[in-house]
């Protein structure tokens, strides 16, 4: 794992969003959808360089400033520390929750754990309209159940989001929309999950039945190639372009939630095939990512990749080679 670029985004206020080439833009200012993406990051990470810790506080903080007293959370803060746009309870809400969430169930910091159960409470009482965002604040709900299973709270978060995402809209298809669009693979890891921690069966089988058709989706010739940025419905011609890290790294997190439902192995091969795909196992055949700085390239274009490193590519390329990692570390300990 290597954090030198993430750690050349990251400043004592928060991380930086964009870049050109790897080169940081301060005057994007930061973001909650990527601070939280880096406490997830550095939470699951037990071999994290000591370096990195205090990023974890750092992003705590931001969490902490962002989110307002009636759970809803703001997005969007300037170089100099204004923040901007309405709280609200989107997709940035629902990732810090998952941000801590994943505190509550990695860390071994009682400090962070205790600071994230707090902000967790408040802001998990809340339930958002958006599928997405539900369905992000649900894997925080599934981390914190890691530590407390039986947890009134979070068991009904979890809940609440499972029931936005069984069943189908279109026969077609085993999926609760008519269109595939992004983070496409939370969808399905939220029904395992939710089957896991309420001890449901019939939803374990069927978030299971939508992974199993979203990977073969996305697995045509072997290797993985990942639904673009402009989403796909039955019909749309594959493959598709631009195809976003952060799809990969969620469907890396999906694979190995279902390996930890079943102990099937198809599923670390599948998580493989997502880790790879960082290693130039792509539609292009092209790395994507730099191994001299751990910076994640933006996109991969049909020409090759975009070469702007901001901080989401960048956590997606260490969370999904992250946890792949751990995984098969787990496997060899046990």
């Amino acid at each position: 794992m290597n954090y030198d670029h993430l750690l050349a985004l990251a400043t004592p206020r928060g991380v930086f969003e964009h870049c050109t080439g790897q080169s940081p833009l301060p005057e994007h200012g930061y973001c909650v959808d990527d601070v939280a993406r880096a406490l997830i990051v550095i939470a699951r990470d037990p071999l994290a360089p000591p370096e990195v810790d205090p990023l974890a506080d750092i992003c705590l903080d931001f969490l902490d400033e962002a989110q307002q007293a009636d759970g809803s959370i703001i997005n969007r803060q300037s170089f100099d520390g204004v923040w901007s746009g309405e709280a609200d309870l989107r997709d940035h809400w629902g990732r810090a929750l998952w941000a801590w969430g994943t505190v509550i169930g990695r860390s071994s910091n009682l400090d962070r754990i205790e600071r994230s159960v707090g902000a967790f409470g408040l802001s998990g009482a809340r339930r958002s309209p958006y599928l997405r965002s539900m369905a992000h604040a649900a894997l925080g709900a599934a981390e914190y159940l890691r530590l407390f299973p039986t947890n009134t709270a979070a068991l009904e978060l979890l809940a609440d989001a499972r029931d936005m995402m069984v069943g189908s809209q279109d026969a077609s298809i085993p999926w609760p929309e008519s269109r595939l669009t992004y983070a496409n693979a939370v969808i399905p890891q939220v029904v395992i999950a939710a089957g896991l921690h309420l001890d449901e069966s019939d939803t374990l089988d069927q978030g299971l039945e939508m992974l199993d058709w979203l990977t073969r989706l996305q697995t045509p010739d072997g290797h993985l190639s990942p639904i673009g940025n402009a989403g796909w419905a039955p019909g749309d011609p594959l493959p598709a372009f631009d195809q976003q890290p952060l799809e990969v790294a969620h469907l890396v997190d999906a694979c190995l939630t279902a390996f930890e439902a079943t102990s099937d192995t198809r599923w670390l091969d599948i998580g493989r095939r997502g880790a790879m795909w960082f290693y130039g196992v792509n539609d292009v055949g092209v790395w994507m990512h730099d191994p001299r700085t751990g910076a994640g390239f933006d996109g991969l274009t049909a020409k090759g990749y975009n070469p702007n490193c901001g901080a989401e590519s960048t956590l997606a390329y260490l969370s999904a080679v992250g946890q792949l990692s751990n995984s098969l570390d787990s496997m060899s300990v046990h």
